[in-house]
């Protein structure tokens, strides 16, 4: 007479313990994510005797400009001509924006006078410059 074994064994992987891997991971994650902050570029701000803080964040497109004559729109390299249609295209998008300009203390003012031209064609108009106060460095 011949007898049956029954040696199966299951290689089942448990899953149990999934769903507590997976949420302390993504607690993890949103723990130790920074949120970016707007760079910019590497300029210095010139110096000024009073300064007023912008209302809105919200409504607010940083520009940068460089010695080197580099411009910035909230963290994108810009050409000058292509300055205007980036404006008008976020004046559109949102008619309440403030640029807020971020100058290098050397950048060259044909620049600057530039940057107002073409701002003043996209009907940019608000225009906040951005400075730092006598006592900081």
């Amino acid at each position: 007479m011949k007898l049956n074994r029954k040696n199966k064994q299951k290689s089942e992987i448990s899953t149990s313990s999934l769903p507590d891997i997976i949420f302390m991971l993504l607690i993890f994650f949103m723990v130790t994510t920074v949120m970016r902050e707007f760079e910019g570029l590497d300029i210095v701000l010139p110096r000024a005797e009073k300064i007023e803080k912008l209302e809105s964040k919200r409504h607010t497109v940083h520009m940068w400009i460089t010695k080197d004559g580099l411009i910035s729109v909230n963290d994108r390299i810009v050409d000058i001509k292509n300055l205007g249609n980036v404006m008008a295209n976020k004046i559109a998008q949102d008619p309440k924006i403030t640029v807020s300009l971020k100058s290098d203390d050397k950048s060259r003012m044909q620049l600057i006078t530039e940057v107002h031209t073409q701002l003043r064609n996209a009907q940019a108009l608000k225009l906040n410059y951005s400075t730092l106060t006598k006592g900081n460095n």
